[in-house]
């Protein structure tokens, strides 16, 4: 398990996250969702132990996946996923290839990361989080500019490695995308959690957190 207690950080003399608790627990896929400026990428980097005041983490258990995260020159992308294995002090060509294989990109191990579409592209960074073999995976936007099927298809890759007793937490700004995948949700609004637990618990919570509301004239969803 990974977690925070009551954790307050400030930036810039604003909170951006204020007495916030949290906790995964491994097998869990939690998405964390929320307006831009709900304070998401700030519980992460909390959680990854990568802001002041926060519990260090052993980047062999914990892996974290920025925002946006790209290979900034020509690499092949056994090459981008083998820089997984650098906590672990060195290559592991096994360990590299069961991550290229889960996800789903073991045919394109020789090719350039800069030639990919954007969608392997991103499927290459998680690669390389995935190499690391670590208990907690923390992604941040993950499926950001993907078109749906390749949201889809990285989302159930997500959820394979809960399957598999890893502690996934990933934010996400399709709040559906995570109703439909994720086994818990976390909603985030001005910097605390406002809401936590099974994804159709916290669906009104999350289109309030939106300025949304929630249909049920088939299945919960959200309109505008």
């Amino acid at each position: 398990m990974i977690c925070l207690d009551n954790v307050t950080i400030s930036r810039a003399g604003k909170t951006v996250l204020d007495q916030v608790s949290f906790a995964v627990r491994p097998g869990e896929l939690c998405a964390v969702v929320g307006p831009n400026g709900a304070g998401k990428s700030t519980l992460l980097l909390a959680l990854a132990g990568l802001l002041a005041g926060t519990p260090r983490r052993d980047p062999r258990q914990v892996a974290w996946l920025e925002q946006g995260a790209r290979a900034a020159w020509g690499m092949t992308v056994a090459e981008v996923a083998a820089l997984g294995r650098l906590p672990h002090g060195g290559r592991n060509a096994d360990a590299v290839a069961r991550a290229l294989q889960a996800a789903g990109i073991a045919s394109l191990a020789s090719a350039r990361v800069d030639r990919l579409s954007g969608g392997e592209a991103r499927r290459a960074m998680l690669a390389r989080v995935l190499a690391t073999e670590a208990k907690v995976l923390l992604l941040d936007e993950p499926t950001a500019d993907l078109d749906p099927a390749a949201s889809e298809a990285l989302m159930a890759l997500l959820r394979r490695q809960a399957a598999a007793g890893v502690a996934v937490v990933v934010v996400l700004h399709a709040v559906e995308l995570a109703m439909r995948h994720a086994s818990r949700v976390a909603v985030m609004r001005d910097g605390a959690i406002v809401a936590d637990g099974a994804p159709a618990e916290v669906l009104a919570a999350a289109a309030a957190a939106f300025g949304m509301r929630v249909g049920c004239d088939t299945a919960p969803r959200l309109l505008p």
